[in-house]
C-alpha cells in the first residue's frame, strides 16, 4: 500500500509540474494613468515632496502634536481599522496552508441487523450465528488537491493584497485624522483671535460712543448718532457669545477625534504667531502612487481583481483530487486493535471537470473580469482625484498669500482711518457716521484677515494630506 501511496503522489507531482500553467494573464497599472506635473507648479523631476515627511515634523506647535499623538492612539475608527488588518493577516495566514493536505482523524462504530427474510441476513446466520454484525473503525483520512492551474497560487495572492489593502486603509483614515485634528485646531486660533477682535471692538465703540455722547451735551449731534453707535456696540457684543459657543463646539468636535469626552482644549500659541510654511517641494504626480494610501490601495484592488479572475478561470479547468484513508478496522471489538490483521488503506485519485453547473462558473469568470476593468478604472479615478487635490491645493496656497497681502493693507488702511476719522469727528471736521462706518470695516476686516490666514494654514495641511502625508 505504502508503494502505492508514493507511486500515486509522484504521478500527481509529475502531472502538476507538466500542466501548471498561468491559465490568466495580470493586468498591469495603467502607466499612462499620471500627468507630467501638476498644475499651479512649475516643472521639476524632484521626487522629493513634504508628503515623505513624518506628521511629527510637519507640524511644529506643540498643542497640534498632543492632540494628533492622542487621536492616533485613541481615535475609534483608526482603532476600528486595525482590527479589520487583524482580520486580513489572519485570512492571509489561512491562506498559506492552501497546500496543504487536509487531514482528519475518525472514530466509528456500528452495528447492523439485517431481516432474517432477506440475503444478507440469511447469509450472516449461517456465516457467522449471530443476527447482527458490528464493525469497528479509527483511522486518518486525507484530502489534497493539486495546484494545476494556480488556483491556491492565485487565493494566497488576492489574500495577501487584501491585507496590503487594509493596511492602506488604515493609513489613508490616518491622514485624514492627521488633518482633520489640525484643521480643527487652526480653527480654534482663529475664533480665540475673532473673539479678541470682536472685544477690542466694542471697548472701541465704546470710546466713540463716549466722544458721541460729549459732541451731544454740547448740542453738536442729535441722540440719533447715540442711538446708532449704540446699535453698533450691540451689533459687535453679539459676535461674543457666538464666537464663544463656536469655540465649544470645535472643542467638542476635537475631543471626538481625540477618542475624549467634551472638554475644553489647550492654545500655548495665537493665530498671529503661527508661520505660514512655504511648501515648494511637492515631487512629480507619478510618485504619488508610493505616498498616497488611497491610490496605493486602488493599486492593490487591481492585483485583487487579478487574482479573483485567476481563480474564477481555474474552475473551468479539471481538477486533481487525491484523496487516501488508513487505520484499523474489525467487525469485532475485541480484535479492533489487533495489529497488523486490522490495518486497512485506500487511495485514490482522479480528475474532475465541470461540465453545466447551469452556466455558474462561466458566470462567475465573467463578472470576475468585470470587476478587475472596474478595478482599474477606479485606480485611474484615484489617480485622477489625487492630481485634482494637490493642483487646488497648490492654487489654494497661492492665492491665498495673495489674499492676505491685500488684506493686511487694507485693514492697516482701515487702522489710519479711524485714528483720521475720530480726530476729524473732535475737531468738528467729520460726521459720527464716517467714524462708525470705518469702524465698522474695521472690525469685518480684521475678521476676514483671521479668517484667511486660518485658510492658509489649512490649505498648507491640505495639500500634505494630498501628496499622502500624515500616516508615516
Amino acid at each position: 500500500m505504502k508503494k502505492y501511496i508514493t507511486k500515486t503522489v509522484m504521478i500527481a507531482f509529475l502531472i502538476t509540474t507538466i500542466i501548471s500553467c498561468t491559465v490568466s494573464k495580470d493586468i498591469e497599472t495603467p502607466k499612462n494613468a499620471f500627468p507630467e506635473n501638476f498644475r499651479n507648479a512649475s516643472v521639476s523631476k524632484d521626487t522629493a515632496s513634504i508628503g515623505d515627511l513624518e506628521w511629527k515634523n510637519f507640524f511644529t506647535e506643540k498643542d497640534i502634536i498632543q492632540l494628533i499623538d492622542s487621536a492616533v492612539v485613541r481615535n475609534n475608527d483608526l482603532q476600528i481599522a486595525t482590527k479589520n488588518i487583524e482580520i486580513a493577516q489572519y485570512r492571509f495566514t489561512q491562506s498559506k496552508w492552501g497546500n496543504v493536505p487536509q487531514a482528519n482523524l475518525f472514530v466509528t462504530a456500528n452495528t447492523n441487523n439485517p431481516s432474517d427474510n432477506s440475503f444478507t441476513g440469511r447469509t450472516l446466520d449461517q456465516a457467522l450465528g449471530a443476527k447482527h454484525i458490528d464493525d469497528f473503525s479509527t483511522g486518518v483520512s486525507l484530502s489534497w488537491e493539486a495546484d494545476i492551474w494556480g488556483k491556491i497560487k492565485n487565493q494566497k495572492k488576492g489574500a495577501f493584497a487584501n491585507y496590503l489593502q487594509s493596511e492602506e486603509v488604515k493609513k489613508a483614515l490616518q491622514t485624514t485624522v492627521v488633518a482633520n485634528v489640525s484643521n480643527g485646531y487652526y480653527n480654534l486660533l482663529m475664533l480665540d483671535a475673532q473673539l479678541e477682535i470682536a472685544k477690542k471692538n466694542v471697548q472701541l465703540i465704546d470710546s466713540t460712543t463716549t466722544i458721541i455722547k460729549l459732541k451731544f451735551d454740547a448740542g453738536q449731534v442729535t441722540s440719533l448718532a447715540i442711538q446708532q453707535s449704540g446699535a453698533q456696540k450691540l451689533n459687535a457684543a453679539q459676535l461674543v457669545p457666538l464666537l464663544e459657543q463656536n469655540i465649544a463646539i470645535q472643542e467638542n468636535a476635537l475631543s471626538v477625534l481625540t477618542g475624549s469626552f467634551p472638554n475644553s482644549k489647550k492654545r500655548s500659541i495665537a493665530l498671529s504667531a503661527v508661520e505660514v510654511k512655504n511648501n515648494a517641494s511637492i515631487g512629480i504626480p507619478s510618485s504619488i502612487i508610493s505616498r498616497r494610501p488611497d491610490v496605493k490601495s486602488a493599486e492593490l484592488a487591481l492585483k485583487s481583481a487579478n487574482a479573483n479572475v485567476g481563480i474564477t478561470k481555474a474552475d473551468l479547468y479539471p481538477a486533481l483530487r487525491i484523496t487516501a484513508q488508513g487505520g484499523l478496522n474489525s467487525f469485532e471489538s475485541s480484535n479492533w486493535f489487533n495489529i497488523p490483521a486490522s490495518l486497512f488503506g485506500t487511495v485514490a485519485g482522479g480528475l474532475t471537470q465541470p461540465l453545466l453547473n447551469n452556466k455558474k462558473l462561466k458566470t462567475q469568470y465573467n463578472i470576475a473580469v468585470a470587476e478587475r476593468e472596474k478595478a482599474v478604472l477606479n485606480f485611474r479615478q484615484s489617480v485622477l482625484l489625487a492630481v485634482s487635490e494637490v493642483s487646488d491645493a497648490l492654487v489654494k496656497v497661492e492665492k491665498l498669500h495673495q489674499q492676505e497681502s491685500i488684506l493686511q493693507e487694507r485693514v492697516k488702511t482701515l487702522q489710519l482711518a479711524i485714528k483720521n476719522a475720530k480726530m476729524l469727528f473732535k475737531n468738528g471736521m467729520a460726521e459720527y457716521l464716517e467714524v462708525l462706518s470705518a469702524q465698522a470695516s474695521l472690525l469685518q476686516s480684521e475678521l476676514e484677515l483671521a479668517n484667511i490666514k486660518r485658510e492658509q494654514l489649512s490649505a498648507n495641511t491640505e495639500l500634505y494630506r494630498a501628496l499622502g502625508g500624515g500616516w508615516r
